[in-house]
C-alpha cells in the first residue's frame, strides 16, 4: 500500500495518518486511514478509511471506504470531496468499482456518495452475528464508484 501523499483539492486535504496492516483473526483489510483537513486552515474535520480488500464482507456490507465528518462540520459537502479526492489512488490499488455502504435512514451519507459521482446499486439486509447488526443496524445501500468508462459488475 503505498501513501498517495498530500490529497487536496483546496478545500480539503487528506492526510495519511495510519497505514494499518491487514488482521486475520478480525477479518479486517489493510487499510489506510486518513484525517480530513480544511485546506485554508489545516483544521481537522472527520476521518476517511480506504480497506484494500475485495471480500464480499466488504464490497456488501462494511464497504471499501469509511468516513465520518464531525457534527459542527457537517452539511459543507466535505466527505463528498475527500471521496473523490481519495477515489483515483484507490482504483490505482485496484478497487474497481469502489464499493461505499452506508445505512439507508442516513441521507446525509447517501447524499456524500451520490455528490461523489457513486450510484445506487441496491439495499440489501445485513445478516445477523455480526458487530453492525449488534448496534441495530439492519440494511445497508451499496453505492458503487468506478472510474469514468470503466465497465459496469
Amino acid at each position: 500500500m503505498l501513501d498517495p501523499g498530500l490529497l487536496s483539492d483546496g478545500v480539503v486535504a487528506l492526510r495519511l495518518r495510519e497505514s494499518a496492516p491487514a488482521d486475520r483473526v478480525r477479518g479486517w483489510a489493510p487499510a489506510h486511514h486518513y484525517t480530513i483537513l480544511l485546506g485554508e486552515t489545516a483544521e481537522a474535520v472527520g476521518l476517511l478509511s480506504v480497506r484494500f480488500g475485495s471480500s464480499e464482507w466488504l464490497t456488501r456490507y462494511a464497504g471499501q471506504i469509511g468516513y465520518a465528518v464531525a457534527p459542527e462540520h457537517r452539511g459543507h459537502r466535505y466527505a463528498s470531496r475527500a471521496l473523490r479526492l481519495v477515489a483515483p489512488f484507490a482504483w490505482r490499488a485496484g478497487l474497481v468499482p469502489l464499493w461505499i455502504t452506508c445505512n439507508p435512514d442516513n441521507p446525509a451519507s447517501r447524499r456524500s456518495c451520490e455528490l461523489a459521482g457513486a450510484e445506487l446499486v441496491e439495499i440489501v439486509p445485513l445478516p445477523s452475528g455480526n458487530d453492525m447488526f449488534a448496534r441495530g443496524d439492519r440494511f445497508k445501500c451499496r453505492y458503487r464508484l468506478a472510474p469514468p468508462g470503466a465497465e459496469r459488475r
